[in-house]
């Protein structure tokens, strides 16, 4: 084993240890042999939870497809993985699983796996995890995943002691997301029609994208027991305001949010395989997009909705980028309150959020959808001929996570 690991790394050029961080749209836009590049990223069709095409598939299932297809379409060798990252939340023995699928899709037994759980960013801290070992030299190619199975692993009630439970933030910290919802449409007065106003806008363009057959450009099909998996069936076409206003409130009462301005409850996995610029030239593999950074943040967690509103900052500053240095911004959807929110405290044209519909026409796999944003947000600036994506989520608990990512299939 030492004598393969020595020979994998054999010949590697030594590059910067600590390459400091770009700033400003013409350096991150710039090209060197260390940047930490995407040369493949793609997601799955998405399945509607207990009802769609993926209801009945497990996660180390769905995991095993989707490593076969990424290597049959890259023709990677996966020998030369160093790393695989598995961003999920649900799951039982997520490393258990996510080890045994990949092993059984080829991955030799010396590559290792870990998981990560940060709820709705997982399939995004997947990447950054990857890109950081990249960045530190502790490896030269990785591969960072994001899946959930919402249908077969839904949401555990998490419980604490009561003397944890007495702290308001921490008893705040573990309720539904659902009256998460509801607290940031009081706090911040999002009434329901604003609500339903947004969420037609995702149904809308969501609808428009899938007839046009737009996702089919993100997407890698799958074969799962006999049948090609390759067009989401979560998007529901002809959605109107009228068809938003005759839904019920769905978590309290005397609530706003509903079915049709919540996101989804689906399946799926996305993933996004990185290395350095110089190996990818090297290998003469494509490069598609480049990871430049990442902040986290934390914020009251009843009110946890609101936190892309911390979080873009805080990566726009870190990168020395503007609001207006963005082409497109992938924002999860994960209620039209927030969202609302968050688009308006920004301050960005709409047109370049999301124009392809999020996580309320999509749904919102836990894990995937971290990744999901990447492998979409990617796809529409290729298509754009633009450069720079953010995307950014909230995040369970009371978190939010951005990152900014560069397409290099520009023309």
């Amino acid at each position: 084993m030492l004598s393969r690991l020595t020979a994998r790394r054999a010949g590697r050029p030594l590059v910067r240890a600590f390459a400091t961080q770009a700033k400003g749209r013409p350096d991150i836009l710039s090209k060197r042999p260390d940047d930490v590049v995407i040369t493949f990223a793609k997601r799955t069709a998405l399945g509607r939870a207990k009802k769609g095409q993926l209801k009945d598939v497990p996660v180390d299932e769905l995991l095993h497809a989707f490593f076969k297809a990424t290597f049959e379409k890259t023709m990677l060798n996966p020998a030369l993985l160093e790393d695989i990252c598995v961003g999920t939340c649900h799951p039982p023995s997520p490393l258990y699983v996510s080890r045994a699928a990949a092993i059984a899709a080829g991955v030799p037994v010396e590559v290792p796996i870990s998981t990560v759980n940060r709820l709705c960013s997982s399939g995004l801290q997947s990447i950054v995890n990857i890109a950081n070992s990249i960045k530190n030299q502790q490896i030269e190619l990785g591969m960072a995943v994001g899946v959930e199975s919402m249908s077969l692993n839904p949401r555990p009630t998490p419980e604490v002691v009561p003397a944890i439970a007495q702290n308001a933030h921490s008893h705040d910290c573990v309720q539904p997301m659902g009256w998460t919802s509801e607290m940031v449409a009081r706090a911040y007065n999002v009434p329901r029609q604003k609500q339903d106003d947004y969420a037609l806008i995702s149904h809308t363009r969501a609808s428009k994208s899938l007839e046009s057959g737009i996702f089919a450009e993100e997407i890698l099909p799958v074969e799962l027991r006999g049948a090609v998996i390759s067009v989401d069936d979560t998007v529901r076409p002809g959605v109107t305001l009228e068809s938003l206003a005759k839904l019920k409130p769905v978590f309290l009462e005397d609530g706003a949010s509903t079915a049709g301005n919540s996101s989804g409850v689906g399946d799926g996995a996305a993933l996004a395989i990185l290395t350095t610029r110089l190996r990818a030239e090297k290998e003469g593999w494509d490069i598609v997009g480049k990871y430049v950074a990442s902040a986290f943040v934390g914020v009251e967690p009843r009110h946890m909705g609101i936190s892309p509103v911390a979080a873009i900052p805080k990566v726009l500053e870190m990168t020395g980028l503007s609001k207006e240095d963005v082409d497109v911004w992938e924002i999860n959807e994960a209620f039209a309150s927030q969202f609302a929110y968050c688009v308006e405290q920004l301050q960005v044209p709409l047109e370049k959020i999301n124009p392809n519909g999020g996580s309320i026409a999509l749904t919102h796999p836990l894990g995937m959808t971290g990744a999901r944003q990447v492998v979409t947000g990617l796809a529409e600036l290729k298509r754009r001929n633009a450069p720079l994506l953010c995307t950014s989520m909230c995040i369970g608990s009371g978190m939010g996570g951005a990152a900014i990512f560069v397409n290099e299939a520009l023309q």
